[in-house]
């Protein structure tokens, strides 16, 4: 579905999907573009911006969003080649835990995918605390030779299949309809 507008991914609004694309993606390449022509980001500096899971893997009702996160980090490894050849500039993309957020508490589900992830991940979900605390080790010469990276901050998710927790919390569901 357009994500905000109930419409299904095979029958997408294509002036809202646009404005998805634009917002969520084009945005960022038009920030480094401007940002490189002013030269407004000093050697060795960083620029993230957070993408998520769907962007590799399908989430069921994600659809659009997807698509424009994929886009996003495509447009963090372009640049990052660009930026890091010529500054030294670093540009990543954190995919983060679910977070409950203005945008995503409107998300509707949003509640049993956090319980499902926090189920899933051995280290529970990360918190957007967790999150912003990453982004100033990023920001830092400590990682001053990452760049052109998607990182999963996801509590050990994007590498799990299934948990244990999971699975007892899907079995108990199983049972309950027979």
């Amino acid at each position: 579905m357009n994500v905000r507008k109930s419409r299904k991914y095979d029958n997408l609004n294509y002036d809202f999907y646009q404005k998805t694309i634009d917002i969520s993606a084009m945005s960022f390449h038009k920030m480094l573009q401007v940002a490189k022509k002013l030269d407004a980001i000093n050697e060795w500096g960083s620029v993230l911006a957070l993408s998520y899971i769907a962007a590799q893997r399908t989430l069921y009702r994600y659809n659009d969003m997807a698509d424009a996160k994929a886009m996003l980090e495509s447009i963090a490894r372009s640049f990052g080649y660009i930026y890091g050849r010529e500054k030294q500039i670093r540009v990543n993309t954190i995919s983060q835990s679910p977070t409950i957020t203005t945008a995503g508490s409107g998300v509707k589900g949003i509640d049993a995918l956090m319980d499902f992830t926090e189920r899933m991940s051995p280290l529970g979900n990360a918190s957007a605390d967790e999150c912003a605390n990453f982004c100033i080790v990023l920001f830092s010469d400590l990682s001053k030779k990452i760049t052109m990276q998607n990182i999963f901050h996801d509590g050990g998710f994007s590498s799990m299949g299934m948990s244990l927790s999971a699975m007892t919390q899907y079995n108990k569901s199983l049972d309950e309809n027979e």
